[in-house]
């Protein structure tokens, strides 16, 4: 058990920690404000994790009618006490819908009929391919064919991305998507396939957007990687002083450096929760096409689906972006493990494979020569969903296809919400916790457009200027550590919160996820901070009156 006896105590431990991940230093934190074992409600506000108090109900049941759907079909096959067999094509559409007929008040159905319908009527599907593919992919009696992602359901993820990322405008040409365990394994995947196909190399030169998701701040400097890493800072400040969270020409300048290979931006970042603005995006734009027409960008968009009009840079520089999307936050199915990766098919990657050295190709040629005939021509990435297997174990890749199933519903239950009732209700809490939280804080929530209000990134430096004074704040930098009140908050109060340092942003900046507690606990967070804030103003105060009579 930890604990903290006095102040010199705290500080040997919060140096001793101060260089883990901030996922690492959260299990001490929890630690603390776990040790009374306390059950109440109140007992530990663990704020440090983004996984959402809520889910999507409706494509869950939907999910599990069709399974009882699928197993009746199995059973039709072979029947044979626990052994039944596999579902039959032939006329499937036509018992599916017949099931739902039988089945009215079923949880999921009404939301299964227009997915029958949706299929064949806007997508063209025949009937029993689709609803075959459903069903022997709920079922998970076969692998996963084509391995990348299943031929019906990749185009139903594909119009779900060019509503969501697109904003329903997407460029000319379409995307290649790869249905993959989560954004954790789509950037293992591709940190991967670029180094093993000689798009980057160790020590060559990348650019990260910060704040930013920890691991990436932490992948590139892997043994294995040893990147060069240029940070592009969110340094844009309003009038008052507060962080904008967004990037200044002078930051976006850096990528003018054709050295600079790979970009990796989460949009809407984390732990700032804001989305790039168009102006950004516009200047980013014209870096690319007149200075780096070759800059490879990486974008994870999982929360884009919390910013109104959102549109990812896999729409704005298509032919440069590969687009990382996760279903787990949006739709509360971290558990789940549903992501996909989104390479539109003219992109700069094929393009750089076929602009290797001989001697990088032929090696390269070797390396995949057992998936193809003709492996100079596999594209980047299907070369993923090799390498994802070693390679040699490419005949078993890709996702389960009970969890395509239920990305597939996931995806075609938004896209048949025409009113976005699920979108207003996930939108409307993250933006009540945002301001119930400053409420508490006592401060004022700015009108940000490009807000998404997932977490919540308060600069505890900038608060104490405007409060305080520049005197307290170097009193504060200088007699205490960065994480001193995560520590007190943890051990007194029993919350837990994250450092924004340990994902490049300021040093003094708290990171408070707005999605996995319920909406009382926000204010009472805003409070205790406030409170425990106020513990430093009047030490220091104490400090000063006692050097003031020392001196008198």
């Amino acid at each position: 058990m930890i604990t903290i006896n006095n102040n010199q105590t705290r500080r040997k431990m919060e140096m001793k920690y101060e260089n883990l991940s901030p996922f690492e230093l959260k299990n001490k934190l929890i630690a603390l404000a776990d040790k009374h074992h306390d059950t109440s409600l109140w007992a530990m506000l663990n704020a440090g994790r983004g996984n959402p108090n809520w889910i999507a109900a409706t494509p869950r049941e939907a999910f599990f009618s069709l399974g009882h759907f699928a197993i009746e079909e199995t059973r039709n096959t072979w029947k044979d006490k626990d052994l039944a067999g596999m579902p039959q094509k032939e006329g499937i559409a036509l018992r599916f819908k017949n099931y739902l007929e039988k089945h009215p008040e079923a949880p999921g159905v009404k939301l299964l009929e227009n997915v029958l319908a949706y299929g064949t009527q806007k997508m063209g599907f025949e009937p029993d391919p689709w609803i075959h593919e459903l069903v022997d992919g709920i079922v998970g009696d076969n692998y996963p064919v084509p391995d990348r992602m299943l031929q019906h359901l990749e185009q139903v993820v594909h119009n779900y991305l060019i509503q969501e990322m697109c904003d329903g405008n997407p460029p000319a040409g379409r995307y290649d998507l790869f249905a993959v365990e989560g954004g954790t394994a789509a950037m293992c995947y591709i940190f991967d396939s670029l180094i093993a196909n000689k798009l980057l190399s160790k020590g060559d030169k990348i650019a990260l957007m910060v704040p930013t998701f920890t691991p990436y701040l932490e992948i590139p400097h892997l043994s294995r990687y040893q990147f060069e890493v240029i940070k592009i800072n969110a340094t844009e400040m309003d009038e008052e002083g507060n962080h904008l969270w967004q990037y200044p020409n002078s930051e976006l300048d850096q990528l003018k450096d054709p050295h600079v290979k790979a970009l990796f931006t989460v949009n809407p970042s984390n732990p700032p929760s804001v989305a790039l603005k168009t102006e950004s995006k516009d200047y980013l734009t014209e870096i690319v096409q007149h200075h780096n027409p070759n800059l490879m960008i990486i974008t994870d968009d999982v929360y884009g689906t919390f910013v109104n009009g959102f549109r990812s840079l896999m729409a704005d520089l298509p032919f440069n972006t590969l687009g990382v999307y996760s279903f787990s936050k949006y739709f509360g199915a971290t558990g789940w493990r549903l992501g996909v990766i989104a390479l539109h098919q003219d992109n700069v990657y094929d393009h750089l494979l076929h602009e290797l050295p001989h001697a990088k190709i032929e090696e390269l040629t070797e390396r995949y020569e057992s998936v193809s005939l003709y492996p100079s021509k596999i594209r980047f990435i299907d070369r993923m969903v090799a390498d994802s297997r070693q390679v040699a174990l490419n005949h078993t890749a890709g996702l389960s296809t009970p969890q395509q199933v239920q990305m597939g519903l996931f995806a075609l239950f938004c896209i048949l919400d025409h009113e976005n009732r699920y979108k207003k209700l996930t939108r409307e809490i993250c933006r009540r916790r945002q301001k119930l939280l400053f409420e508490g804080f006592d401060r004022s929530l700015p009108d940000n457009p490009y807000n998404a209000a997932y977490y919540s990134q308060i600069d505890l430096a900038i608060w104490a200027k405007q409060k305080y004074g520049d005197e307290f704040v170097q009193y504060l930098q200088t007699t205490y550590e960065p994480t001193d009140i995560l520590f007190r908050l943890a051990e007194e109060s029993s919350i837990v919160l994250l450092n924004g340092g340990g994902f490049g942003g300021p040093e003094w900046s708290i990171r408070t996820s707005l999605a996995n507690l319920n909406d009382e606990a926000y204010c009472e967070i805003g409070k205790t901070v406030k409170k425990t804030f106020e513990k430093y103003a009047s030490a220091w105060r104490e400090q000063k009156e006692s050097e003031n009579n020392s001196q008198n």
